[in-house]
């Protein structure tokens, strides 16, 4: 039954989507999330790969379940040989995809082109809040945990939820006393942030660059090993603080379980060329991201690799399905 609704919403959503031979970039979130930015950098990186070829890298918008109804939609008969449609992900869609939130769906079901960059969870506040660093932010959650609305992209369980709740236990407080909003999307999160609906967001180091760079956030901690260069240079990691968290996301693309062959083999050459070039270099770090170049064969190793990581990670924190 839930199946039969996301087919059938994904088929309204995308009706009338498809010029013939069009290349086409599903975004499962809505505008303005580090999915969003994933097909933006796809698309300004097959810009000169794809001169020749017909037209343009389009978007389209498929929000819904978290990136279930885009998971489902790809893998409908109607679209799941579709030879120039590539769906954005990230590590948050893998660890879905391990507690069983995409239904019975494994990573098999589809087939995984190229990962564009690495992302790093973070945590950030308006420019205008009471909190200056990690440890004030702590101190609030201990004090009046009731007080504190955090915004995650989707529910319990989901990355932004597991960071936040990390940093917690790190601090001796019960993530379960925590007050989490569950949005649809890093855009919709920073959005409810600006309004004061929230008042912290776990997010991503790319969804904070485009906000902090119009002085709407301030970053509190970046998730990483070490600094980051760009926008959020001055910005301390968590283990700086004292919070031993560090969580590395990965962004990509994959396309429909059927997709031929030779289609599926001439994507992975070409972004394999399109990585390769010093402007998508530039581009990567303008949106946010860190090196981190896989595609075909040894993508899919590493997805098969992170999916059977999360499955553990999950079990063992009493979020499997």
């Amino acid at each position: 039954m839930l199946r039969s609704l996301f087919l059938l919403l994904a088929s309204l959503l995308c009706a009338g989507a498809h010029a013939a031979g069009s290349v086409e970039c599903v975004v499962p979130s809505k505008p303005g999330g580090a999915m969003d930015l994933t097909c933006k950098l796809a698309q300004k990186g097959l810009a000169q790969e794809l001169a020749a070829a017909p037209g343009p890298v389009r978007l389209s918008y498929l929000p819904g379940g978290i990136g279930a109804v885009a998971w489902h939609s790809m893998g409908s008969q109607r679209r799941r040989a579709e030879a120039n449609t590539l769906v954005a992900f990230s590590g948050g869609s893998l660890l879905n995809l391990a507690q069983g939130k995409f239904g019975n769906a494994k990573p098999g079901d589809v087939r995984w082109v190229a990962a564009l960059g690495a992302d790093y969870g973070m945590i950030a506040v308006r420019d205008d809040s009471p909190y200056k660093n990690l440890a004030e932010l702590i101190g609030a959650l201990r004090q009046h945990p009731d007080k504190v609305l955090i915004g995650v992209s989707g529910t319990i369980g989901s990355q932004d939820w597991l960071k936040m709740a990390l940093i917690a236990r790190q601090a001796g407080i019960d993530p379960k006393v925590l007050r989490f909003v569950a949005l649809e999307g890093g855009g919709e999160v920073f959005t409810a942030m600006q309004a004061n609906y929230v008042q912290v967001v776990s997010g991503d180091t790319s969804e904070a660059t485009l906000n902090a760079r119009g002085n709407h956030a301030r970053v509190l901690a970046v998730l990483s090993e070490k600094r980051l260069p760009g926008v959020l240079a001055g910005v301390p990691t968590a283990r700086e603080q004292g919070v031993d968290v560090v969580w590395p996301i990965i962004r990509g693309l994959w396309m429909g379980p059927q997709v031929p062959d030779a289609d599926y083999q001439r994507w992975v050459a070409t972004f394999e060329r399109a990585m390769a070039t010093p402007q998508f270099a530039q581009w990567r770090e303008q949106a946010g991201l860190s090196p981190f170049a896989l595609t075909g064969a040894p993508l899919t190793k590493y997805v098969n690799q992170a999916y059977e990581r999360y499955v553990r990670q999950a079990t063992e924190l009493g979020l499997m399905r």
